[in-house]
């Protein structure tokens, strides 16, 4: 089920972000001029194909979901009659070429803005950054902060929730910048100086970012019951059922469900004695997890879920929600910080100051689609305008066969005054289909890696 539910809203992710990039090219073309053939979500087989508008604009969708295009009446491409030379793509101005091939990656940033636009107005969920404990030595112990501390604003930017809190901080991580915590302890309030330059931005995918701070969250506690069992699972095969209440295992009571989630993670492949407690009789099975990879290592897994417990009336819990004024303001600065910390992430990638398995590839994105989505709608729209980002920006890479590419060759044109030649350009096309199956060979092989071990 969650594979399905991955591959779902993947697919629906890419769907929606193909579909508004390619229409940024099209509604371009179409206010300028320029004849469209074709406009297409997905390459190969069409599923489903018509023709509209007084062009006899052909519109589909084909099977292979990654991707799009939008075909333009182009005189390189085929004969065109004399009376549609002018609609032409290639016979247009440098200017409506630049226009038409830039609105894709734009259309991408504005698509982020409107999802975050969205997420703001709803409401983001999360939980007040008050600390549970402190890793003796950490980061965080090294500049003051202690057990039951607020962190209610980072460098004067108010923090409500740890969302907040690890954004701020990633980004001056990702700077390479110290920061200043504003801390309530115990009603009084203090500046504390933090060393996020010396958070390793390169194993954040391995390690999280609390982990390296040396900070424990404050949660509210979660009842260990369970409230759903995957079929096939560990958990359905050692005879657990939905509404056990878990008791001890290997003799150790059981504190709270994630005191359990460690406990089962720490022994892959393991038996445990287990008893639960169920219509008020205690009884004991026996439970085998699952051995699975998690970042390169061995974990445990038996495929149940928790009851979920009801945090909208938690004192920890906090909504972040604005009215659309203030959602727009949120979400364009929202937009931008994200930009900017994936092309400083890219720099650090080109100049090998970051390692290249930070890249994900389709099958990453797709478990985090289906995770986000489990979580709720606000989570998946901030999925998606992540990706949006990401995919505006990979598109705007003067990569040849990319959108970059075209508008690089529109610069050399601007400068030398006439097009780059053909030959010039069937190089260029060669070379970038190279450069892009080894960014997607390398993207799949760090997938497979992170799935696989």
């Amino acid at each position: 089920m969650d594979t399905l539910n991955a591959i779902l809203f993947f697919i629906i992710a890419i769907g929606v972000l193909v579909t508004v990039h390619e229409a940024g090219h099209f509604l371009v073309a179409k206010r300028l001029g320029v004849k469209v053939l074709r406009f297409s979500v997905g390459f190969g087989r069409p599923l489903w194909r018509r023709r509209a508008g007084v062009d006899g604009t052909e519109y589909q969708v084909a099977m292979l979901p990654l991707g799009g295009y939008v075909k333009m009446l182009d005189e390189r491409e085929g004969e065109v009659a004399p009376e549609e030379v002018h609609r032409a793509f290639n016979n247009q101005t440098l200017g409506v070429r630049t226009a038409v091939v830039a609105a894709g990656p734009l259309a991408n940033f504005l698509l982020a803005v409107v999802t975050y636009w969205l997420m703001f107005m709803v409401g983001v969920g999360g939980f007040r950054p008050v600390v549970e404990d402190v890793e003796p030595g950490g980061l965080a112990d090294r500049a003051g902060l202690q057990a039951g501390d607020e962190i209610i604003a980072v460098d004067g930017t108010t923090t409500r929730s740890w969302d907040r809190v690890v954004q701020a901080l990633t980004a001056a991580a990702v700077d390479g910048n110290d920061v200043l915590l504003r801390v309530d302890t115990g009603g009084a309030s203090h500046t504390l100086s933090i060393a996020a330059s010396a958070i390793d931005v390169d194993a954040l995918a391995r390690q999280g970012f609390l982990a390296q701070l040396g900070v424990e969250p404050m949660r509210p506690a979660i009842e260990p019951v369970i409230g759903r069992i995957e079929e096939g699972s560990p958990a359905a095969a050692a005879g657990l059922q939905a509404g056990d209440r878990l008791v001890a295992a290997d003799g150790e009571d059981i504190g709270g469900w994630r005191e359990w989630v460690d406990y089962v993670r720490a022994r892959p492949g393991e038996a445990i004695s287990l008893v639960v407690e169920r219509d008020g009789t205690r009884r004991a099975l026996d439970l085998v997890p699952a051995v699975t990879r998690d970042g390169g290592t061995s974990v445990g897994r038996i495929g149940a879920a928790v009851v979920a417990p009801e945090l909208a009336t938690h004192p920890l819990y906090v909504v972040e929600r604005h009215g659309p004024l203030a959602a727009m303001g949120n979400a364009a600065a929202k937009t931008w910080e994200v930009t900017r910390l994936t092309l400083a992430m890219i720099w650090k990638m080109l100049t090998l100051q970051i390692s290249a398995d930070n890249l994900s590839g389709p099958i990453s994105i797709a478990q985090y689609a289906g995770d986000s989505a489990k979580v709720g709608l606000t989570r998946y729209l901030e999925f998606l305008a992540l990706v949006s980002v990401s995919l505006g920006i990979l598109n705007l890479l003067p990569i040849p066969l990319l959108d970059g590419g075209h508008l690089m060759y529109y610069l050399i044109e601007l400068f030398k005054g006439k097009p780059v030649s053909e030959e010039a350009q069937m190089v260029g096309q060669r070379l970038g289909l190279a450069m892009l199956a080894a960014l997607m060979g390398l993207a799949f092989f760090n997938d497979f890696v992170r799935l696989l071990g």
